[in-house]
């Protein structure tokens, strides 16, 4: 069964759902590594992704944001010039309460009936201001760090600003 649009969990008014010991059956996040690149960089300057509004981000989107300014970076300029830190973790457990589609399903679903929902993914709760994705690296590249975070700004649910910060 496809997942349900981003839309359907980015503007969440519930509270947060995160007690694990208590839920069963949490896929776990497609995002495994939060640290890409060469982490003994002396860096010069510091790009940052801050969300401009409130909202959740599946785990799919903060790892396709990952891979598409990881990709773009390594091509360009090289895996030993930038640090790529993501510094959001998906706590959110996302529920959904499936219904079925097909003929004669009106005799076998119960409706909105104990509609409590099963686990089908997590999510980042962000707040605005939040950093979502910083990269570090020289000076001579602040361009090309800029260009990584708004390709992977496309790949998020929700409106961020790219702030550029000196180091030293």
């Amino acid at each position: 069964m496809p997942q349900k649009p981003a839309r359907c969990y980015t503007n969440q008014r519930k509270p947060p759902y995160t007690r694990k010991e208590y839920i069963h059956g949490i896929p776990p996040p497609k995002i495994t590594k939060f640290v890409m690149g060469n982490t003994k960089l002396n860096a010069e300057v510091v790009a940052v992704l801050k969300a401009m509004e409130r909202g959740v981000i599946r785990h799919n989107a903060l790892e396709a944001a990952r891979v598409i300014a990881h990709k773009f970076l390594s091509g360009e300029i090289g895996e030993q010039n930038f640090v790529l830190i993501i510094r959001k973790y998906p706590h959110q457990v996302l529920r959904e309460h499936k219904m079925m589609a097909f003929a004669g399903a009106d005799r076998l679903q119960e409706g909105m009936r104990r509609a409590f929902g099963k686990p089908v993914g997590v999510g980042a709760v962000v707040e605005p201001l939040d950093e979502l994705i910083e990269i570090r690296g020289l000076a001579q590249h602040t361009e090309l760090l800029k260009e990584a975070l708004r390709r992977a700004s496309s790949k998020l649910p929700v409106r961020c600003t790219i702030e550029i910060r000196r180091l030293k």
